[in-house]
């Protein structure tokens, strides 16, 4: 009786550890998207800030008409 507890306690530390190492694969994918995600918001930030200082930042309203008008 005690050796098949033992052994039930072995075997749910094994699905157990297997779940924790499934878990830790996820959370290492996971960081690695969030960071070239975050590097691409950079990127994106970078690009924006770059035009519209090229535009000379002017408020824009929604009834102006575009230049080429």
């Amino acid at each position: 009786m005690e050796e098949a507890r033992i052994i039930a306690a072995e075997e749910r530390i094994a699905e157990l550890l297997r779940s924790v190492d499934d878990l830790s694969t996820v959370v290492a994918r996971q960081a690695e998207t969030i960071d070239r995600l975050e590097r691409r918001v950079a990127l994106l930030m970078e690009r924006e800030a770059g035009r519209e200082a090229d535009l000379g930042g002017g408020i824009v309203l929604g009834d102006e008409r575009p230049p080429h008008w």
